[in-house]
C-alpha cells in the first residue's frame, strides 16, 4: 500500500505536462510533484500511474516513490493562475505525489547521443512499457530522468509519468492482451535493447500475487467511474486478468524492431523535407520546430 501524507505547502505548478501537476511540500517533510484528481485526464491517468509504476519499483526498475497526498485547496488560494487554482479547486482530498528528485534533468535527444544505457537496462524499460502499453516514451518525449546531476554518484535513468499507458482500460472490450503495438520510435530503442533477455528475467516474475499487490494500492474512489465494474475489487479483478494474459503472450507483442541512430535522423530529415515542401512560401521562412524537445526540466528551481 502506498503511504499517505499530508500536503503543508503548494510551492508551485509545472506547466510541462498536461495534467499540470505542483510541486508540494507534506508533513514528512518531504517534497513531492502531485497530479491531482481534477486534472482534465480524469482518474483512470492516476490508477495508470499507481499500476506501472509499482510494477516498475516491484521489478527493480528507478521509479521515485509513489504517495497518496491530502490535499486543502487552500493551500493553493495565492495561486494567480485562474485555470491551475481551478483544477486545484477540484481535487480535495486524496491525490497521488510522486518524489521529488533534486536537480534532475529531462533525457533529452541531444542528452541521449552522449549517455550510456545498457542495452540489458534498455530492454527492461522497453519490456514494460511494451507489457503496460506505454507508447508515452518516445525519442522526442521520453518521460525519463537523469538524476543525481551533481555530487560524485553517477545519474542514472529514472521513469517518471505513466498516466497514458494502460489505453485497454479505456476500451475494456475491444483490446486484445496479444496485440503488438509500435515501439519503433521508443526513446531507448537506439540503444540496441535486449528485450529477450529481459522477457526471460522479468516476465515470470509478473505473477498474479505480484499484480494483485500492485492493484491493491490504487484507492477505492479511482476506481469507480467505469461502469463496466460494480465494485472497485471487481475492477481490479479486470487489470490482474489483463495484465496477466498480456504478459503470458509477450511473444506475441516483444518489440525488436528499431531504427539505429542513423536511420531515426534519414526519417526526420525526409519528414522535415516533406513538411517544408508542403509549405506556402512565405511560411518556408518560420523555422520548423515540430518534434522538438522542450526546454530540459530542472524541479530545483521550484524548492523556494
Amino acid at each position: 500500500m502506498l503511504r499517505e501524507v499530508l500536503a503543508t505547502r503548494y510551492v508551485e505548478p509545472l506547466r510541462s505536462g498536461g495534467s499540470v501537476p505542483g510541486v508540494v511540500e507534506a508533513d514528512d517533510l518531504g517534497t513531492y510533484v502531485v497530479k491531482f484528481t481534477g486534472s482534465a485526464q480524469g482518474r483512470k491517468a492516476l490508477v495508470a500511474e499507481v499500476i506501472v509504476g509499482e510494477l516498475a519499483r516491484a521489478l527493480g526498475l528507478r521509479f521515485p516513490e509513489l504517495v497518496l497526498v491530502h490535499f486543502d485547496p487552500a493551500l493553493g488560494a495565492d495561486e494567480p493562475h485562474q485555470e491551475v487554482r481551478g483544477l486545484l479547486d477540484a481535487s480535495p482530498g486524496r491525490n497521488l505525489g510522486m518524489d521529488y528528485l533534486p536537480g534532475a534533468g529531462d533525457f533529452t535527444p541531444e542528452l541521449a547521443k552522449s549517455f550510456r544505457v545498457d542495452p540489458l537496462e534498455a530492454g527492461r524499460i522497453v519490456w514494460l512499457d511494451a507489457l503496460t502499453v506505454n507508447v508515452d516514451r518516445t525519442v522526442h518525449s521520453s518521460n525519463l530522468m537523469v538524476w543525481p546531476t551533481f555530487g560524485t554518484v553517477p545519474p542514472r535513468l529514472w521513469l517518471i509519468d505513466h498516466g497514458a499507458a494502460l489505453v485497454f482500460h479505456h476500451r475494456w472490450d475491444g483490446s486484445d492482451p496479444a496485440k503488438a503495438y509500435d515501439f519503433r520510435h521508443h526513446a531507448l530503442g537506439h540503444y540496441g535493447p535486449d528485450v529477450r533477455a529481459a522477457d526471460a528475467e522479468l516476465a515470470p516474475r509478473v505473477t498474479l500475487d505480484l499484480l494483485r499487490e500492485v492493484t491493491a494500492a490504487v484507492p477505492d474512489a479511482w476506481l469507480t467511474d467505469d461502469p463496466a465494474f460494480a465494485t472497485p475489487d471487481a475492477a481490479r479483478s479486470a487489470y490482474v486478468e489483463y495484465l496477466h494474459a498480456r504478459v503470458r503472450a509477450s511473444a506475441a507483442w516483444l518489440p525488436t524492431d528499431f531504427p539505429t541512430r542513423e536511420e531515426l535522423a534519414a526519417e526526420e530529415a525526409l519528414r522535415a523535407a516533406r513538411t517544408q515542401k508542403g509549405r506556402p512560401d512565405w511560411l518556408k521562412r518560420v523555422p520548423d520546430l515540430h518534434g522538438k524537445p522542450a526546454a530540459e526540466q530542472d524541479w530545483s528551481v521550484h524548492l523556494g
